[in-house]
């Protein structure tokens, strides 16, 4: 069985991300990145082949966070009722 991703945790608001995706680009392209950089830290953190450095990957999950952060910050304002999020 396989476990699921961590980082994922915008899975149940997938609606609203793909309706902001549609109407702002700057949320679209931090999303984007979002996505990468958590697969990405997911297939290093899960894969026993290849070791990396502790420093490389404190470095992915703090800049996750901040991709995070600004994410939430554009759900809460869009689910608000505010739609235009800074483009």
């Amino acid at each position: 069985m396989k476990r699921q991703n961590r980082y994922r945790k915008f899975q149940l608001q997938q609606e609203n991300i793909e309706a902001l995706e549609r109407e702002n680009s700057r949320f679209k392209r931090v999303y984007s990145e979002y996505e990468n950089m958590s697969d990405e830290l997911w297939n290093l953190e899960s894969s026993p082949t290849q070791p990396v450095p502790d420093d490389f990957i404190d470095a992915m999950i703090l800049q996750t966070s901040y991709l995070e952060e600004e994410i939430e910050d554009s759900l809460v304002r869009f689910s608000h009722g505010r739609t235009e999020v800074n483009s």
